[in-house]
């Protein structure tokens, strides 16, 4: 699939070899091409902006530069090469670097992630890129669904036969059968396994048997399609697609029909999407580190009979306009825990590195801060908590809480990615020894 080059998140990458020990650096021609496809990806939302997360910028004597920013995953570029962002995560003293491994566990976490039989031990991890793992996790599913067979369903045929079925088609048998009298053209219903998801999963692998360049990939797409040889390859991708309806007979192509989308469209996990030459996987950390926290939280707090909400809908900024009841500006906090004894706890995450700088507020948004007093007003606690990943910096902080002298406090946790549940119950602790 062509040569690869690794990058971490927030790093920055400059096309000027006089600065390739300074920052990351790719050769002028395919930083060009970078360049080019920042430019050239769409945009499926009007408010969304792509540069607002992969970064053009411009240094003094360097010329341009890109940074990724809160997004993270693989772009393959139409020279083919590729350019894989891994998330900033900082490991404690003396532990391996395992970025990938944990990456990819935080991404079964998320709900929309098509990810239902992904298994870590079923991959080789450190011998694949970005892509080549996603590749096989629709492999995965596919072998499931195969497992399970594949469901057939009653397709609309058109024929010209000697016997007569179903409803002729007048026209066509005009055409076709002035001849030939002892010919009917019909429409009728067949039951077959010629349906719209399955010609969508075949076409998905006709595709990957293209473009993947393991060996390990390439020999199970090789016997999957065995699977489909009585499966005519989809020759409209949007018309499948719509005919497609996910129901309790139907729920096993439910991932696979989300990973199709992404690897026949050259869709992205993001709001935007690549050209016809080019492609991008790539999620938002801000709502992966979201997830994790929130999967994580529910299984230790749960334990405890503390129920955790996420993405909570119950309140509004304001509750009426010009005097009439008009809910508006809701407020949805990342996490709202209520205790044993009904008490509430909101918690929010954000995927920040904060600095060890108390004159600068440690780095956090004072928009972060007025967002969390109106948390505590609406949903009437003054326990609130923001959550951070843990870099080195933060790591042997101490308590950090701030008061506002009206009842409302903001503590923050700083969350180890690499030792999650670990973190979960030390917090679940501080949730319970609340002074």
């Amino acid at each position: 699939m062509g040569e690869l080059f690794e990058v971490r998140e927030f790093e920055t990458i400059v096309g000027n070899k006089e600065f390739k020990n300074q920052y990351r650096y790719l050769d002028k021609d395919t930083f060009a091409d970078l360049i080019e496809f920042i430019h050239a990806f769409d945009s499926d939302e009007e408010e969304s902006d792509v540069l607002d997360f992969i970064k053009i910028g411009y240094k003094r004597n360097v010329g341009e530069t890109v940074t990724f920013k809160n997004y993270v995953g693989l772009i393959q570029m139409k020279n083919n090469y590729q350019i894989q962002v891994l998330p900033k995560i900082d490991f404690a003293a003396g532990e391996q670097d395992q970025t990938k491994q944990i990456f990819l566990r935080m991404l079964r976490s998320m709900k929309d992630f098509p990810s239902k039989v992904f298994s870590n031990a079923n991959l080789k991890i450190d011998r694949m890129n970005l892509y080549e793992i996603y590749i096989n996790m629709y492999l995965q599913e596919v072998r499931q669904l195969v497992k399970h067979g594949l469901k057939s369903a009653y397709v609309g045929v058109e024929d010209n036969l000697t016997v007569y079925k179903g409803k002729l088609m007048v026209n066509e048998h005009i055409k076709h059968n002035m001849a030939h009298q002892e010919r009917f053209y019909v429409g009728y219903d067949e039951y077959q396994m010629n349906r719209a998801e399955n010609r969508l999963v075949k076409s998905t692998l006709l595709k990957l048997q293209k473009i993947t360049t393991s060996a390990e990939n390439s020999k199970a797409i090789r016997q999957l399609l065995t699977s489909f040889e009585l499966i005519e390859p989809s020759t409209n991708y949007d018309k499948d697609f719509s005919k497609v309806v996910i129901d309790r007979n139907t729920r096993d192509y439910e991932m696979l029909m989300k990973w199709s989308k992404v690897f026949l469209k050259n869709k992205s996990f993001t709001t935007f999407s690549g050209t016809e030459s080019a492609r991008a996987l790539l999620f938002p950390m801000e709502k992966v580190f979201e997830a994790y926290v929130a999967q994580n939280m529910k299984k230790v707090f749960g334990r405890a009979g503390w129920n955790v909400s996420a993405q909570d809908k119950g309140h509004y900024l304001f509750n009426t306009l010009n005097g009439e009841t008009h809910r508006k500006f809701a407020l949805r906090p990342d996490l709202v825990v209520t205790r044993d004894d009904d008490s509430v706890v909101i918690l929010d995450t954000k995927w920040k590195n904060l600095i060890n700088d108390r004159r600068a507020n440690y780095g956090i948004s004072q928009a972060d801060m007025y967002q969390m007093y109106a948390y505590s007003k609406k949903y009437n606690t003054s326990e609130i908590w923001l959550l951070y990943p843990v870099n080195d910096a933060m790591r042997n902080v101490g308590p950090i809480k701030f008061d506002s002298g009206d009842g409302v406090t903001v503590s923050l946790y700083f969350v180890d990615v690499a030792n999650i549940e670990t973190n979960m119950e030390e917090l679940l602790s501080l949730l319970r020894h609340r002074e």
